[in-house]
C-alpha cells in the first residue's frame, strides 16, 4: 500500500480558491482568526486533491500574539514583531494565551465537523525555540544573532521566555486536540540555526518538556517533530524528545534516516518543494526515490518544507497521483 500524503502549507498562496478568500478577508491575521474563512482554506485542499490529512490553517506565531506582543504581517516583509530581547520585556507578556486564541479553536472544531472520516485533522504550533527567535529578532533573520547572543550571555534569563512559551504552546496545542485534532506537528523551522553545545538546552529540553506534557493530557495523539536543519542531531532529537514520527527536511539524506531512525519511529518527507514546481519526469522520478528509499517502513509521504507560492496546482494533482500509484517493488497492484 502506497503511504498517506499531505504536504506542509498545503493551503496557500499558490491555490487560486485560496487567494479569493483572501482577497476577502483583508490581512493575514484577520483571515486566521477568521473561523468561518479559516476553516474553508483548510479544506480546500482536501476538496480538491483529496490528501490524507487537512493542516490546521494558521501560523506559528499566534502563540506569541496571544501572550500579548505586537505581531503584524506586512506584505513582502513578512511577520513583524515588537523585540522581546531583556527580562522585562518578559514580564510585560501575558501569563496565559487566555481568549486571544479561541478563533483558533472554533477553526479547528469546524474542520474537524467538516472532514471526511477517513481524513485526519492535524494540529500545530511552533517550538518554542523557533517562535523565541522571531520574538527576540523582530522578525525572521538570517544569523539569529540577538537570540543568540542572549541565549549565550544570559542563558537564565532565556529561559524565562522558552519557558513561558513552553507553558503557553502547551495550553494552545491541548486546546485544538480538545476541538478536534488527532494529531500534532511540532515546527522547529530555525533547529538548524543552533550549535551543538545549544541544541540540547534550546531545541530538545523545551520540545521534550512540551511532549511530556502533551502526552500526558491527550495520551492517544500523535506528534510529528520537525526540527528542520539540524541533521544528524535529529537521532538525538527524536530520541530525547519523545516524539512519535520525525519530519526530515529536503537536505537529510533519506537512506541515512532508514538505517538511523526508521526502525523506532515513523519517517515524514521529503521530497524538495521546488520538485513540485519543476512539475513532470523530474518531480515524478525525485517523488518515487522517496518512496522507493522511505516506503519500505513506517512514513508519511511529504514536503521538505512547505508548498511555495509559484507552484502549479496541476503538479499538485500530479504529485498525488504518483504517491497513491506507487507500490513497493515485487508488489502486486
Amino acid at each position: 500500500m502506497p503511504p498517506p500524503i499531505w504536504l506542509m502549507r498545503q493551503a496557500g498562496r499558490y491555490l487560486p480558491e485560496y487567494r479569493r478568500v483572501r482577497e476577502r478577508a483583508g490581512g493575514f491575521l484577520d483571515l486566521c482568526y477568521d473561523p468561518a474563512l479559516a476553516a474553508e482554506v483548510t479544506l480546500q485542499p482536501i476538496t480538491r486533491f483529496g490528501f490524507d490529512a487537512a493542516i490546521l490553517f494558521s501560523d506559528i506565531l499566534i502563540v506569541p500574539h496571544a501572550l500579548g506582543c505586537d505581531v503584524r504581517f506586512d506584505e513582502g516583509h513578512g511577520p513583524r514583531l515588537e523585540p522581546v530581547r531583556e527580562r522585562a520585556d518578559i514580564e510585560r507578556l501575558s501569563d496565559g494565551i487566555g481568549d486571544r486564541a479561541a478563533p483558533i479553536f472554533e477553526t479547528v472544531a469546524r474542520v474537524a465537523d467538516a472532514l471526511p472520516s477517513d481524513t485526519a485533522l492535524i494540529g500545530f504550533a511552533g517550538a518554542p525555540w523557533t517562535v523565541a527567535t522571531y520574538m527576540v529578532e523582530g522578525g525572521t533573520s538570517r544569523d539569529f544573532a540577538a537570540t543568540k547572543l542572549w541565549a549565550f550571555n544570559d542563558p537564565d534569563g532565556f529561559q524565562r521566555l522558552i519557558d513561558k512559551l513552553v507553558a503557553a504552546t502547551g495550553d494552545y496545542l491541548i486546546a485544538q486536540v480538545a476541538a478536534g485534532a488527532e494529531v500534532l506537528q511540532l515546527f522547529d523551522s530555525w533547529a538548524g540555526a543552533l550549535p551543538e553545545s545549544g541544541f540540547e538546552r534550546w531545541c530538545i529540553a523545551p520540545t521534550r518538556a512540551l511532549v511530556k506534557r502533551l502526552k500526558t493530557a491527550c495520551p492517544e495523539v500523535p506528534i510529528i517533530g520537525f526540527p528542520r536543519g539540524a541533521g544528524p542531531m535529529m537521532t538525538r532529537y527524536a530520541a530525547a524528545t519523545g516524539v512519535d514520527a520525525v519530519s526530515l527536511d529536503s537536505a537529510v539524506s533519506a537512506a541515512w534516516a532508514v538505517d538511523a531512525l526508521q526502525a523506532q519511529w515513523t519517517l515524514q518527507g521529503n521530497l524538495d518543494p521546488l520538485y513540485l514546481v519543476a512539475g513532470g519526469r523530474a518531480m515524478t522520478e525525485a517523488a518515487t526515490a522517496v518512496l522507493d528509499t522511505l516506503g519500505h517502513g513506517p512514513m508519511i509521504f511529504n514536503l521538505g518544507h512547505g508548498v511555495v507560492p509559484q507552484t502549479p496546482p496541476e503538479h499538485v494533482a500530479a504529485l498525488v497521483e504518483t504517491v497513491r500509484g506507487w507500490r513497493p517493488a515485487g508488489a502486486s497492484r
